[in-house]
């Protein structure tokens, strides 16, 4: 193992006496990224103003962040760019994916996908009419799904609620082999497991950069297209960005080179800011040290879970092969237990309708951190501790 954890999680600003389990939903803040955004605020658009476009790189962030994100994901340099909302991702890889099989009217996704993309794409068919279906499947089914009236298979790798993770080579190679595209949203991928989408021959691929990849809070979106598509690719969101030559401010719309087409509007230049600090983290990471961290983190998690706490079921898969970067529980109660734990200092999430959620993350979780996640949990179970109104009361955000 080359990558140094000790130094990456002595890298974020962690509050003293909280165990963080929820950075599957917002990374924490890396220490840098406070005067890294200062100095873009004060330094280049205060200092700079509009020049700074130019002398502060800000027109080549999204391309140059784009490859450092690559690296991660085996995405070739010149693969990847930035900017505007996953929702907005999706759109533009979904619609684009549409309109090269025009022969066929199918977007097949699961019905443990990500709310989001499937409203995306249930919209992108209300809009299109002429027969367009979006067909779900449970997630276990999704192989014998793949027929030759598939357009498109959209799929997330790593399910946001259980962290089952899909096979990304086998369902894209069936997909190819029925003549569909494979579209494939990141979110709980990118910096959590090691990804390849070169060696998966993925054709398009969408994710954000607020939960492993520490952006902060509404981190901007990335999209990947293969080269050799990308030449093909016309985007149905035509922003001024990915034009070929966005300040000639030609009247009619042409295509930039490869990726750089599926720019659309001004790039959120300080959240990227934000993001740079958190890639000087990245850069020095290996992803297979990364994937083993976790399992030994995930596994240790779940043998102390199921003893402490027979109250609570496994919903994450058993065999860390086919999970993510997180561990879920099911309980009734979920809601209230998890919020008792939270006010204990340690904080995960919940997912409807009883899903307690733990995001495990290498670069600043440690075994100490799960066997007091662990010790916490135990103690609010064999108490009844969560059982309490304010423990119920439910906030805007689970």
């Amino acid at each position: 193992m080359t990558t140094d954890f000790s130094a990456t999680r002595a890298a974020f600003a962690l509050p003293e006496g909280v165990i963080y389990l929820d950075g599957n939903s917002l990374g924490p803040l890396p220490k840098a990224a406070a005067a890294r955004v200062a100095d873009c605020v004060t330094k280049e658009w205060g200092g700079m103003l509009i020049t700074a476009w130019n002398r502060a790189g800000w027109m080549d962030l999204p391309r140059r962040l784009g490859d450092r994100i690559g690296r991660l994901v085996g995405a070739a340099p010149g693969t990847v760019v930035l900017g505007d909302t996953l929702s907005i991702k999706v759109y533009q890889a979904l619609a684009s994916a549409l309109e090269m099989r025009p022969g066929r009217r199918v977007i097949l996704s699961d019905t443990g996908n990500f709310p989001s993309d499937l409203y995306i794409a249930d919209g992108l068919v209300r809009t299109l009419g002429q027969g367009y279906e979006l067909r779900t499947v449970a997630p276990e089914e999704v192989a014998a799904a793949i027929t030759p009236d598939v357009a498109v298979l959209m799929l997330t790798e790593v399910d946001y609620r259980t962290g089952r993770r899909h096979d990304m080579a086998r369902l894209t190679a069936k997909a190819h082999a029925a003549g569909a595209l494979a579209l494939w949203d990141l979110a709980h991928s990118a910096g959590a497991v090691p990804v390849d989408l070169t060696a998966a021959k993925a054709d398009f691929a969408v994710g954000c950069t607020y939960k492993y990849l520490n952006a902060g809070p509404g981190g901007p979106a990335f999209i990947y297209i293969a080269p050799a598509l990308a030449a093909q690719v016309r985007p149905a969101l035509s922003g001024w960005l990915g034009h070929e030559a966005p300040f000639a401010f030609d009247p009619d719309y042409r295509p930039g080179a490869g990726i750089e087409r599926m720019r659309v509007g001004t790039p959120p230049i300080l959240q990227m800011a934000a993001l740079e600090a958190s890639m000087e983290i990245w850069d020095r990471v290996e992803m297979a040290d990364v994937r083993a961290r976790s399992i030994e983190l995930t596994e240790a998690f779940i043998r102390g879970v199921e003893a402490a706490c027979p109250g609570l079921t496994l919903a994450s898969p058993r065999d860390p092969a086919g999970r993510g970067s997180q561990v879920s529980f099911r309980h009734p109660e979920g809601y209230a237990i998890m919020q008792a734990l939270i006010a204990r200092g340690v904080i995960g999430d919940f997912r409807a309708p009883d899903i307690l959620r733990f995001g495990f993350t290498p670069l600043y979780t440690t075994t100490a951190d799960v066997e007091g996640a662990v010790a916490a949990l135990s103690e609010i179970m064999a108490t009844g501790a969560w059982d309490r109104p304010e423990f119920r009361a439910r906030a805007a955000v689970t």
